[in-house]
């Protein structure tokens, strides 16, 4: 799927990406290799939504660092840790992490509470 209809399916979904680190050095792709890091306001960003239902944390570095942000900030939001998407995470198969994103449904309005 060409980048802008991935962008214009997550907009029909009302689904937002944003990055828990706004800026880093990582020499190499692995997410062990981030160095000064500074995080993106994610307090900030909840106070200017107030309709937010939900944030997932792509993999466990974002979960981490995100679940840090937020102790204690807008309890209202639900957070969901989920596996990393990235090809290189291949501790889990694309079938087991497909199942575990599902979990995704429930904050969208796809599934009812007790279907989750």
């Amino acid at each position: 799927m060409a980048y802008e209809a991935r962008v214009e399916a997550l907009r029909a979904g009302r689904i937002a990406l944003w990055d828990v680190i706004a800026e880093a050095h990582r020499p190499g792709s692995l997410d062990g290799a981030i160095r000064d890091r500074r995080g993106n306001d994610l307090e900030g960003l909840i106070a200017r939504l107030p309709d937010l239902r939900a944030i997932a944390f792509n993999g466990g570095t974002a979960a981490r660092l995100g679940l840090k942000a937020l102790a204690g900030v807008a309890p209202h939001v639900e957070r969901i840790a989920l596996p990393s998407s990235s090809p290189a995470y291949a501790a889990m198969t694309f079938e087991r992490k497909a199942a575990a994103w599902l979990a995704l449904r429930r904050p969208l309005g796809l599934v009812a509470d007790d279907e989750a």
